[in-house]
């Protein structure tokens, strides 16, 4: 195909911004960074009973009625002859995503396929089997490629067994201008220190049971520092619990949600970031990327997903062994009290995002891979295969 012409990509996710949620904010970003040289535009289920077409940040945005929601996803009747209307040169399916996969199997598809593999789904294994893991494979099997964000996922996702071979490593990036410390950030970041004397400990992101903040409470025990907790969730209630039981409510600050800006703010103030999640439901802990682009170091678990690889151990900060207190303690011990260790572990960081995890990178590899795959043609299923061929490993 002409290197000149513009590739139309459509982009199918769950929801969209202003919706909230990790995989949104990353379809955001490639659909606003790709603008420069392809025409991407998203299709969604809409929180609300109504079909709606916007220009959104420059991005043309469907969001197809929805009769509401089971759990988070959306029911939207009209999804698949949506999905089998709109134009496009390749389709883009983001997943996990129920609506997505159900509908590509109702309705007729053409072209080129390109799944991006956010994570692995954690459901009940005889519901995933029955309700959801033939839809996925029948999508994995037509899919010219299947993205995924880091080697390590490649390698240990147990869906992804069979299609190595179709598997292309492309890291998720951030935009780190809106990282930066501005006027107002130097003044939040002055008030922080002025609330919280002494080293403090950050933790943000959802308060769900794969996160493991009950561990880092338990560690918090042995640790002299304040804990802040940005974000909520259906455990908060227990985890403040644990936290008073556990004698250290004192030292642990929830914070509740916090405006953009705030959340800045803390990344630069606090001594050190912490992810103890303990479960493969944490597949990337694209948060680690923001603290490390503040120049923070990070302490975070020895998982079988992109966590330990997007944190180098001993070199951007420290991992452990996920459910251990103990050993969790020592990280931020060691942390809190070396001034010196978390200067070069910050430093270490911001160099490594600059260079592996932009939002600039992510869309240019993301483009050039639409026009390979248009230049390959639709994919026939593969059969299985026994070694992985990642075919980006850094």
């Amino acid at each position: 195909m002409s290197a000149s012409r513009r590739v139309a990509v459509l982009h199918v996710g769950k929801y969209y911004p202003p919706a909230p949620g990790g995989m949104e904010r990353v379809v955001q970003l490639l659909c606003e960074g790709e603008q420069a040289t392809t025409d991407s535009r998203v299709l969604v289920a809409n929180t609300g009973p109504k079909t709606t077409r916007e220009l959104w940040q420059g991005v043309e945005v469907t969001r197809v009625a929805s009769l509401g929601a089971i759990g988070s996803v959306g029911i939207c009747p009209g999804f698949p002859l949506a999905l089998w209307r709109a134009e496009r040169d390749v389709t883009v399916i983001h997943e996990p995503n129920p609506l997505a996969l159900i509908s590509h199997w109702a309705s007729v598809q053409r072209g080129p396929l390109v799944v991006w593999f956010h994570s692995e789904v954690i459901r009940p294994r005889w519901k995933y089997r029955l309700l959801y893991r033939p839809f996925l494979r029948r999508v994995l099997r037509r899919a010219s490629r299947i993205v995924v964000s880091s080697p390590n996922l490649a390698e240990h996702a147990e869906e992804l067994r069979d299609f190595r071979d179709k598997c292309v490593v492309i890291p998720f990036g951030i935009d780190a201008a809106r990282l930066e410390r501005t006027p107002e950030v130097d003044a939040l970041v002055a008030d922080i220190g002025g609330r919280h004397q002494g080293p403090k400990v950050l933790f943000v992101g959802r308060l769900v049971a794969y996160k493991g903040v009950d561990v880092l409470l338990r560690a918090m025990r042995d640790v002299q520092a304040t804990a802040l907790i940005i974000g909520d969730g259906p455990l908060r209630a227990s985890l403040e619990d644990q936290a008073r039981r556990c004698g250290v409510e004192s030292r642990v600050k929830f914070l509740g949600h916090l405006r953009d800006a705030e959340v800045v703010a803390h990344l630069h103030a606090c001594d050190v970031f912490v992810l103890p999640s303990v479960t493969r439901a944490e597949t990337f802990g694209v948060v680690q990327l923001e603290a490390m682009a503040c120049g923070t170091p990070v302490v975070s678990t020895n998982l079988p997903t992109g966590v330990p690889w997007v944190n180098r151990d001993g070199e951007t900060g420290l991992v452990v062994e996920p459910g251990d207190a103990a050993g969790l303690a020592a990280a931020l011990n060691l942390l809190t009290s070396d001034a010196v260790m978390r200067e070069r572990m910050g430093q270490a960081g911001r160099r490594r995002v600059a260079a592996q995890f932009t939002a600039a990178r992510m869309t240019s590899e993301s483009t050039t891979l639409y026009r390979q795959v248009l230049i390959d043609g639709p994919a026939v299923a593969a059969p299985p295969v026994d070694a992985p061929a990642v075919q980006r490993s850094e």
